[in-house]
């Protein structure tokens, strides 16, 4: 992964979003939108439990009726996650539109359009749902589409280029690291801890089968950065740059050993670092794992970004947010990097975005 490699930026063509949002109504099966905030400013608590509307799982991303079933990662899921561990692992949380500069850097102004990001990031046991339905679950054409954006949903030519064949196949792509081997066949004690060994082509096939999609990197980094705030890192008021173990898990340091001692247990539960949540509340936007985003690698173009994703294709598609095995350096909500779409690692994972 990203540990050692520098952003090297190259120039490609950039898409831009046209269109509306869908309808959001609805609170049920311990799946909740709400408002909050996290990293002490703002009003509300992001506790996953709270009073709002549930992230749409039908089609266009939208609910009727007064309400939405649980997608399919959280039928049955037991609620493990956060600092108390008594959490839904399926909220998500709505991130309120607005402006701001991309990467911090006046260069590359952005507008991004309100829409709902998971609190955390996907868990091995809401993962075990979509490894348990396979191949059954592998999205169908147009699933995971971005409602903005033409030509983002899944390829139906990628099922048997990029994803596994069959469920035992899956489950080996799981085991990419046996020294970081967080995935195992039957639920042990890494329910709650993020799912590792994803490719881009995995992350945005459970994001897409559950009824969610991959954020834009103007999307993350929006979120990250705390939208016009600016923040250096998630939890971060605009002018403070303070980080340490508290914040987030990185530097091999999650489970308070020295930086040289990196072992499992330095992946944390997903949540733990209540004190690193974002300004909109979701957690681990800095460290745990790299998160996948819809993008492929391009520089960005000097002129305003109203919705945009790069969807000219490239060799890398974008990664984002630093890993338990990175230092400090790789936490800002400014550092972008990449990697091959098809490689697995033992830091990456992915959260998923979901419509208004």
């Amino acid at each position: 992964m990203a540990k050692g490699k520098l952003a090297a930026w190259i120039g490609a063509a950039w898409a831009v979003m046209t269109g509306g949002c869908g309808t959001l109504v609805g609170l049920d099966d311990g799946y909740y939108l709400h408002e909050g905030a996290g990293g002490g400013t703002g009003t509300g608590a992001a506790s996953g439990t709270g009073p709002g509307a549930s992230s749409g799982t039908g089609p266009g991303g939208a609910c009727s009726g007064g309400g939405c079933p649980a997608p399919p990662s959280c039928v049955g899921l037991e609620e493990t996650c956060g600092p108390r561990g008594d959490e839904s692992c399926c909220a998500t949380l709505e991130v309120d539109g607005g402006s701001f500069k991309r990467d911090n850097d006046e260069r590359y102004p952005a507008t991004v359009s309100g829409f709902a990001l998971d609190r955390f990031e996907v868990t091995v046991g809401r993962f075990r749902k979509f490894v348990e339905a396979y191949p059954g679950s592998k999205p169908k054409a147009g699933a995971g589409k971005h409602p903005l954006i033409e030509g983002s949903g899944w390829n139906d030519g990628w099922d048997n280029s990029w994803l596994p064949a069959n469920a035992a196949a899956l489950k080996d792509a799981l085991k990419c690291d046996l020294a970081f081997r967080i995935w195992t066949d039957v639920p042990e004690a890494h329910e709650h801890l993020p799912v590792n060994c994803l490719s881009w082509y995995l992350a945005f096939a459970f994001c897409a089968w559950d009824g969610g999609r991959l954020p834009t990197e103007v999307e993350w980094n929006y979120a990250a950065a705390g939208g016009e705030q600016q923040r250096e890192y998630p939890w971060s008021e605009p002018a403070d740059a303070t980080i340490d173990e508290s914040y987030a898990a990185y530097d091999c340091a999650g489970d308070g050993s020295p930086a040289s001692d990196c072992e499992l247990t330095d992946v944390l539960p997903v949540g733990s670092r209540p004190k690193g949540d974002g300004r909109w509340g979701q957690a681990d936007l800095a460290g745990n794992m790299w998160e996948w985003v819809l993008d492929w690698h391009a520089d960005y173009p000097e002129e305003e970004c109203e919705d945009c994703a790069n969807m000219a294709a490239a060799s890398d598609r974008v990664i984002r947010g630093g890993a338990f095995v990175n230092d400090a350096s790789y936490l800002p909500t400014s550092y972008r990097t990449y990697d091959d779409p098809a490689d697995s690692e033992n830091d990456a994972g992915v959260r998923c975005a979901r419509d208004l």
